[in-house]
């Protein structure tokens, strides 16, 4: 899932003016707490990166930052290899703070400021810096990001990102990692930037809490790194229950939930903390239920807060290694598939796409591996709940730092270059991967899957989500299916579903046992939640299974009702026994055969009686019985006790069952030896003695024919009763099975739903694309006709109705059922042999109505370079067609005009260039008329006319800023003409206009032509 989190403090250049903040003084600033000040490795590490026209902001951030701030600075810089390393030099001139050169193995320490050195690769490890070698080409080296990954892990929260002016994206990457492991991105506000691609690269990843310039960049890292995540104080809790943080978290998932429609209340509670107070601290909130009341009055920090819990950070091929291993655990699954079939890939919490184009480029390879006559198809299903996520997946449009996750191959075969150095994923490999908005907890999964990858998503879930989508991906995947995990996600409890490939990548097989009821009933998504509850089913003495001991608090309260309470049994209606608490052997023993464990069975004689009358007495009243009379014979004597029956109704499980507790009572001596005790007796007494025992057993005798008769008859009710139970466990079998197709069913229509989300804005596209094209042709007033390779009639343009007689109704009719306006008997024949020959033809034509067109036939390629018909358009070149014949019946005027002037002529160009001369200029001057037109006047006549004077007046007239109705006349030229010898010549001049406007010609006359006195 993909976080998007805009800066939080306003547009770029928001805060103090820049002018107004002057450099703070060391001695000037109150001591504040700092993130030095617990541990000696918890202080905060600042890298500083930039490129071209970094130097600057760099000096501009030290001028304003005092010297005991409690950071450690990494200055991070493109620098090539053989460039000077005077950086440290020069940085040392702008601050107080230590400044040294990075090495290998130096340790970092607050209040020093390290610099990269040129033409290596910076890295942390355990607080130390180290050099590598650089592992990219100059073309694709990525150092900024090498060291933000690097930073991002060693130092977690503490970890502070400021993106600098620079060229390029280089640091987008790496900032993302930077803010998973809740640490704090900055950048330079780009209108202060000398180059802002670096800042508006990282600005567009929607990671950074803080734009400024770099004046007022210190202010803000010294407040914030004066209150850092891991050294606050724990929170003193409140009066009211709004103040704990637990109630507080509920209110703002209730907040988020009521806004999105999504709920995070299942999501790990350390990880939304962090996140939140990530977000509490950008705005210098303190306490929860301040935050809570900030959100209410806020719906966009809730919109802000929901894209930061999204979780989003990820790259193409994250663990190379991953998806080499993957690769070779599918090659024996792809073999076993049917020729023609389809490979069914599911992807998710895809984030922004890049791992699913990473699945989709790894099995593309795969499918390469696999014979060609198999030609198995490939569909990967891509869902996230952040919806501009999807948006961006589905454009498909990366920069062009991703060069450093891709190889040059991959790069070649699967991308494009994009306008502006990013890349663009190809059609092909878009056209296999279906993005759309599904919520992994609420949504129906994909169904009959091939591969199920969820990478790095489980481990934001809670332990009771994780056990709930364990089961869902092994019911969504097919027998021998691979699952593909995250490498610090496990299957723990779940290894009856899943057969681990690889236990260093996550790499699992499906099982073909089938998962329980129980896990199957659980499952995360509206059908079974808004399915019934079924009433409990009450357990068969065949069901029941040796109960084994659970945890410390089950066994503890095991061991305190063993000894501390009477013993007691729970029961059914017909007296099995469901459970047994405490010593029962002095009123319970097991009955002779095989019957199996029922109480009145059990019972010893003296109870047995009275337990059946107890237990009809309390199903029928549904209240407790008790019988304080009841006596049991032991190897004592005579014991006492109370007989307590009570119906049980809560919980749900324990519905319709009953409690039977043997409680001992004092007994007398003389009842517990009233065996042996024999009174005095009279005769009368005896005689009475002797009735009442008659009678005794007389009614035991009845009583004991009674329970006979009733028994038999239990026993044909049992026997009823276990024929309804085997219609009943038919009937539910047959109800799961319908639960299982429901959830198939509901599987598939959301599978439908996702493709017919993804059809419709696809359709919506090309809707789109169809109304501008419209649009364009309407525009151009080009009659169009598109034909097929059949010469029918597949579309055309209105215009194209006034030249071939075309109705909206003709299309699917061929060409050839239509009379047109043209004069031309050749359009069928030039159709056809654009058709076989692919050689455009192109031929201007006449029209019945003296109209002129130019037709122009070329054969329709589709994007795939196929020929599917051909084009033909008309373009209306009338007005063309009449100037033309304008301009000639002109050329023919002017041609006569010039022969029937009988004075000398000529039209100069801007540059005095002969442009038009007539007859008479040319028979007095002893050339050709043709010959003249393009010789500069000056050369004319052996150089006659090169005369200042006259140039200059020339010259005059061709001035734009000229008076358009500026001429000359009587300018006397006297020369030496080639042919004619010395001549004297009166001239006149006039500028040439066309609807009063100059046109940047001139025109010179003759008046008189003579010899010179």
């Amino acid at each position: 899932m993909t976080p998007f989190a805009p800066f939080a403090d306003g547009p770029p250049g928001a805060g103090p003016d820049p002018a107004a903040v002057a450099p703070v003084a060391a001695e000037s600033v109150t001591p504040r707490p700092r993130a030095g000040s617990g541990p000696p490795d918890r202080f905060a590490v600042v890298a500083l990166c930039g490129s071209a026209g970094s130097l600057e902001a760099l000096e501009q951030f030290f001028a304003y930052l005092p010297i005991d701030g409690g950071p450690a600075f990494v200055v991070v810089t493109h620098q090539g290899p053989g460039a000077p390393g005077l950086l440290a030099q020069v940085l040392q001139g702008c601050t107080a703070l230590p400044v040294a050169e990075a090495a290998d193995g130096l340790r970092l320490r607050p209040n020093h400021v390290y610099v990269g050195p040129p033409g290596h690769d910076l890295s942390l490890l355990h607080g130390c810096l180290y050099l590598l070698p650089p592992s990219q080409p100059a073309g694709r080296h990525l150092p900024i990001d090498f060291f933000l990954q690097t930073l991002a892990k060693d130092a977690g929260e503490r970890a502070v990102c400021i993106i600098f002016s620079g060229l390029g994206s280089d640091g987008s990457l790496g900032l993302k990692l930077v803010m998973e492991n809740f640490g704090m991105v900055m950048a330079q506000a780009p209108d202060t930037a000398a180059f802002d691609a670096m800042p508006r690269a990282a600005l567009a990843t929607e990671f950074v809490d803080f734009v400024l310039p770099p004046a007022q960049l210190p202010a803000q890292l010294l407040d914030y790194v004066a209150r850092p995540l891991a050294a606050r104080a724990p929170r003193e809790p409140l009066a009211g229950a709004d103040a704990r943080p637990a109630h507080a978290l509920q209110k703002i998932f209730l907040l988020i939930r009521n806004r999105t429609g999504h709920d995070f209340s299942f999501y790990k509670r350390n990880t939304m903390f962090r996140r939140i107070e990530r977000r509490m601290n950008a705005h210098q909130i303190k306490e929860f239920p301040h935050y809570v009341r900030y959100l209410q009055e806020n719906s966009a920090e809730v919109d802000q807060l929901f894209h930061e819990l999204l979780i989003g950070v990820t790259k193409f091929f994250r663990d190379a290694e991953a998806f080499a291993s993957l690769l070779a655990q599918l090659r024996p699954l792809l073999l076993r598939k049917e020729p023609h079939a389809t490979v069914r890939v599911w992807a998710p919490g895809c984030s922004t796409g890049e791992e699913a184009y990473s699945l989709a480029m790894t099995l593309l390879e795969g499918l390469d591996a696999v014979s060609a006559t198999r030609r198995l198809k490939l569909q990967i299903f891509a869902s996230d709940i952040s919806a501009e996520g999807i948006e961006f997946a589905r454009a498909g449009l990366y920069p062009a730092n991703i060069a450093a996750d891709v190889s040059p191959g991959r790069l070649a075969r699967f991308f494009l270059k994009a306008e502006g150095g990013g890349y663009q994923i190809r059609k092909e490999v878009r056209d296999v991967v279906v993005f759309a908005l599904h919520n992994l907890n609420r949504d129906a999964p994909f169904t009959k899957l091939d591969l199920l990858c969820c990478r790095n998503l489980l481990i934001y879930l809670s332990a009771e989500l994780q056990k709930q989508l364990l089961p869902v991906f092994h019911y969504a995947l097919l027998p021998g299916g691979l699952l593909f995990l995250g490498p610090s996600e496990n299957l723990t409890g779940f290894h009856d579903l899943f057969q681990p490939l690889d236990a260093k990548w996550k790499i699992s097989r499906r099982l073909e046992t089938s998962a329980s009821p129980t896990r199957l009933l659980n499952f995360p998504f509206a059908l079974t939640r808004q399915a019934p509850a079924a009433p409990p089913a009450v357990p068969s003495p065949a069901s029941l299974a040796h109960r084994v001991g659970g945890p410390l608090a089950a066994l503890v309260q095991k061991t305190l009702l063993d000894g501390y309470t009477p013993p007691a049994v729970v029961v059914n209606a017909k007296g099995e026994i469901q459970y047994v608490n405490g010593r029962t052997g002095k009123y319970l023993e097991p009955a002779p055969g095989l019957s199996g464990l029922n109480l009145f069975e059990m019972a010893r004689e003296e109870l047995r009686l009275d337990l059946r009358g107890a237990v009809h007495r309390a199903l029928d009243t549904h209240e407790p019985v008790v019988l304080d009379e009841a006596h049991v014979q032991t190897d004592a004597g005579r014991q006492l006790l109370r007989l307590t029956v009570r119906p049980l109704a809560a919980p749900d499980a324990l519905a319709g069952l009953l409690l039977v507790v043997f409680e001992d009572l004092p007994t007398p001596r003389r009842v517990r030896r009233a065996k042996d005790y024999a009174a005095p007796a009279g005769p009368d007494r005896d005689a009475a003695v002797a009735a009442l025992d008659k009678e005794l057993q007389y009614t035991r005798y009845r009583l004991h024919t009674t329970v006979e008769e009733m028994e038999s008859s239990l026993e044909e009710l049992k026997s009823t009763n276990e024929e309804l139970q085997s219609a009943n466990e038919e009937l539910q079998s047959t109800n799961e099975e319908a639960m299982t197709n429901k959830e198939e069913l509901q599987s598939l229509n959301e599978e439908l739903l996702t493709l017919n989300t993804q059809y419709l804005a696809k359709t919506e596209e090309l809707s789109q694309a169809a109304n501008d094209m419209k649009n364009l042709l309407d525009a151009t007033e080009i009659a169009i006709i598109f034909l097929d390779n059949d010469m029918v009639v597949k579309r055309f343009t209105p215009p194209a109705g006034r030249i071939v007689s075309l109705l909206p109704s003709d299309v699917g009719r061929p060409l050839a059922h239509f009379a047109s306006s043209l004069r031309y008997e050749h359009l069928l024949r030039d159709v056809r042999r654009v058709l076989e020959r692919l050689v455009p033809v192109e031929v201007n034509i006449q029209t019945t109505q003296d109209g002129w067109y130019t037709m122009r036939i070329l054969p329709y390629r589709s994007l795939d370079n196929y020929i599917n018909g051909a084009v033909v358009t008309f373009t209306d070149i009338t007005a063309l067609k009449r100037l033309e014949a304008q301009l000639q019946d002109t050329a023919e005027f002017t041609k006569s005009l010039q022969e029937t002037v009988l004075q000398p002529v000529v039209a100069l160009d801007a540059d005095l260039r002969v442009y038009l001369a007539n007859e008479a200029f040319a028979a007095a001057f002893g050339a050709p008329a043709a010959a003249l037109r393009g010789q500069p006047l000056a050369a004319i006549g052996g150089g006659a006319w090169n005369q200042p004077a006259l140039l200059t007046q020339l010259a005059g007239l061709l001035d734009p800023a000229a008076d358009p109705t500026a001429h000359f006349d009587d300018l006397v030229l006297t020369a030496d003409f080639a042919g004619l010898g010395r001549r004297r010549a009166v001239l006149y001049g006039r500028r040439l206009l066309h609807q009063g406007q100059p046109t940047g010609r001139v025109l010179l006359g003759v008046q008189v032509l003579d010899e010179a006195g």
